[in-house]
């Protein structure tokens, strides 16, 4: 009788295991090898049960590097596009933000997108695939995604 109380109890705790998010930080990470420039995004679980995250991005290049808190992902809001501008720089933007980066000297600057130059080339994502997994998404795997207006 007690094997068969604690076979129910696991099989009735057993979704609850499997819908936790990992506090384990997962990198995804890509290089813009024309500009010797390497991007990494570290998200990182917030709530073990809600799709929430913190996102930090990581820029290295000729002997720089730096690092920059992105807005959080509140609720599947995590996804960065990133676009290579003009003058080599790399715009990295999300839903609710857009990152500059000059890959002169690493540094990340928050602009505003009615400041960002229309005039890009869609590199690929930071985003989930299919099995939930961050990951980077080049522009030959998945086209460009807009964002949802709200």
């Amino acid at each position: 009788m007690r094997f068969s109380v604690w076979v129910v109890t696991y099989i009735a705790m057993l979704p609850a295991v499997v819908g936790c998010n990992s506090n384990v930080p997962e990198t995804a990470s890509f290089e813009v090898a024309a500009l010797q420039l390497r991007l990494a995004i570290v998200r990182m679980a917030t709530d073990p049960f809600l799709q929430r995250f913190t996102l930090t991005m990581n820029v290295q290049g000729g002997g720089c590097r730096s690092s920059t808190d992105l807005f959080p992902d509140t609720g599947y809001a995590g996804r960065r596009n990133v676009y290579l501008a003009a003058k080599g720089r790399v715009y990295v933007v999300g839903q609710y933000d857009a990152r500059v980066i000059d890959p002169q000297n690493c540094q990340a600057s928050l602009a505003e997108f009615r400041h960002l130059d229309g005039n890009v080339i869609f590199l690929g994502s930071f985003d989930q695939d299919q099995e939930r997994r961050w990951r980077y998404l080049s522009a030959l795997e998945r086209p460009e995604l807009p964002f949802e207006k709200r």
